[in-house]
C-alpha cells in the first residue's frame, strides 16, 4: 500500500511539475495558448461525438437485427 500512494504521489508531483514546465517555457502567449487549447478541446469534443453518433447508430442496426431474427 505504501509503495502505491508514493507511485500516486510521484505521478501526480510530475505531472504538475511537468505542466508548470510547459507552460513557462510554451513559445506561445498565454492568450495564444487558451486560444489553441480551445481549439483542440472543441475538436476533440466533435470527434468523440461523431464517434458516439455513429457508434450508436451501429448498435442500433445490430438491435434491430437481433429483434428481426436475423
Amino acid at each position: 500500500m505504501k509503495k502505491f500512494f508514493y507511485l500516486l504521489l510521484g505521478t501526480i508531483l510530475g505531472g504538475l511539475i511537468g505542466s508548470a514546465l510547459a507552460l513557462l517555457f510554451a513559445p506561445a502567449s498565454g492568450t495564444e495558448l487558451r486560444s489553441q487549447l480551445n481549439g483542440h478541446i472543441a475538436n476533440i469534443r466533435e470527434e468523440v461525438s461523431k464517434a458516439a453518433q455513429e457508434k450508436r447508430q451501429e448498435l442500433e442496426g445490430q438491435l434491430k437485427n437481433l429483434r428481426s431474427g436475423n
